[in-house]
């Protein structure tokens, strides 16, 4: 269930560019990091390539494209090597759908605990519990 906020900077242009980011990083989430995409969710936003600097010239200026991806996931669910295999398997693909991009591109795998995460008013370590008593996890006591 983890939630994804892309920020990218990028002189190409097409009406689908947030579905098509928005989708690679969902295939991605799911295939590298094993996370379902029903309860994934992604905020997608452009920032304008004049507006991104990476050393002391604007990405425009360079004829690169760059991102910052920032994914909340519940800690331990992810090995070191799956979040390396992430990280590179996700350069890639960006890549190929923002052109060529500058060294300084970020992703950042943010390990939160249990019980301090969660989506649609309960805690995965609430929904955890609950999966190893075999009971819906609003009966779980809280």
């Amino acid at each position: 269930m983890p939630l994804i906020a892309v920020s990218y900077a990028t002189s190409r242009q097409s009406p689908s560019l947030k579905a098509d980011i928005a989708n690679a990083v969902s295939e991605l989430t799911a295939k590298v990091l094993h996370k379902d995409p029903k309860v994934t969710a992604i905020i997608v936003k452009s920032v304008d390539a004049n507006d991104w600097f990476a050393g002391d010239k604007s990405l425009a200026e360079q004829q690169l494209a760059s991102y910052w991806i920032d994914i909340h996931v519940s800690e331990g669910t992810s090995t070191k090597d799956e979040k390396a295999a992430y990280l590179a398997a996700m350069f890639e693909r960006m890549a190929e759908i923002l052109g060529p991009l500058h060294h300084e591109t970020y992703l950042h795998v943010d390990e939160v605990r249990g019980d301090a995460y969660g989506f649609g008013g309960l805690t995965q370590e609430r929904r955890y519990i609950a999966g190893k008593l075999a009971v819906a996890p609003d009966r779980v006591a809280a």
